[in-house]
């Protein structure tokens, strides 16, 4: 079992620099958040998120966030490599866990070469590999799936094709963790496929979209744990879900203070007192990823997989 966590966030993450990126058809069938209206040729698609790329990694390093920069493979091509949290989380104590995937074509994103490049300058001590729950058509896509509550050691999870319940009661005993499970919807009654779409949670706070939890019981469950653990809750409502908002993630600058981070567009739909709330938390940064959000169908979160491994010496 991962030891207990000492702390939410972390001032190191991953992330993967795109060979190939663009629209993936298998993941549009159950991720509404992804179009193409064939506006832009490939290559273009693939220059346009190689800038939005290179500029988020550029402004993460004004913060003096560590970021480990992984270059895509040319081959076979991987229109999602952009978004490694879905297939590798990394825990205290040198735990390193990999996860079934829905798209048989994100399948090739699991790279064992990135997790020997990680133990090169991190110790990783215990692999899991939750990847042959594939074989049984059950998926568990990573922090896509699961918002993690490091230090209270809980998983908040809304159940879609995506985030099975057996494959997540694995991870739960795996980890110690409990679990908080729920069901959300959009406004069309569609299942929401992944929970950080419209959850995001901090060491103090937790910005989520009430309205997409329609069971009341469901609901106050959802509160009464956020509450009872101190977060403020930060309500969104489902357009600005559609712009992103709820897929921030809090990191940790080098002085130990907040920086939560997010795209433009989520920063654009924010009301000011939702701003504030979130500035009274610590700094905040955004970026313009545009063409990652419209035909990847993720955003800022889904882009960075943290790392909370201990550096060699």
């Amino acid at each position: 079992m991962f030891p207990k966590n000492t702390s939410q966030t972390t001032n190191t993450v991953l992330m993967l620099r795109p060979s190939n990126f663009g629209f993936n058809a298998e993941t549009a069938v159950n991720n509404a958040f992804q179009s193409d209206d064939e506006s832009l040729s490939k290559e273009e698609i693939q220059k346009q998120a190689l800038i939005e790329f290179d500029n988020m990694v550029e402004k993460l390093g004004h913060y003096d966030i560590e970021v480990m920069v992984v270059e895509d493979t040319k081959t076979p091509i991987k229109t999602d490599a952009i978004f490694p949290n879905n297939w590798l989380t990394s825990h205290e104590g040198g735990y390193v866990v990999t996860y079934p995937l829905f798209s048989p074509i994100r399948r090739q994103e699991r790279r064992e070469e990135i997790i020997d490049e990680m133990a090169q300058s991190f110790v990783v001590s215990k692999r899991y590999s939750f990847d042959y729950y594939e074989e049984k058509n059950q998926f568990l896509e990573g922090t896509g799936s699961m918002i993690l509550d490091r230090e209270q050691n809980k998983i908040y999870a809304c159940l879609s094709e995506r985030t099975n319940i057996k494959v997540l009661e694995k991870f739960a005993v795996l980890s110690n963790y409990s679990k908080m499970i729920f069901h959300a919807t959009d406004p069309e009654g569609l299942p929401i496929y992944h929970t950080n779409v419209i959850m995001t949670l901090g060491t103090e706070f937790a910005v989520i979209c009430l309205e997409c939890v329609r069971d009341l019981d469901e609901k106050k469950a959802l509160i009464k744990s956020l509450e009872a653990d101190n977060k403020e809750i930060i309500d969104i409502t489902f357009e600005q879900v559609r712009a992103f908002a709820g897929n921030m993630l809090e990191l940790k600058k080098p002085d130990g203070s907040s920086l939560v981070v997010m795209s433009e567009q989520a920063f654009q739909s924010l009301e000011p007192e939702q701003i504030n709330q979130i500035k009274s938390k610590g700094d905040f940064m955004y970026t313009a990823i545009p063409t990652i959000e419209k035909y990847g169908g993720g955003s800022v979160r889904c882009m960075i997989a943290e790392v909370f491994l201990e550096k060699k010496s």
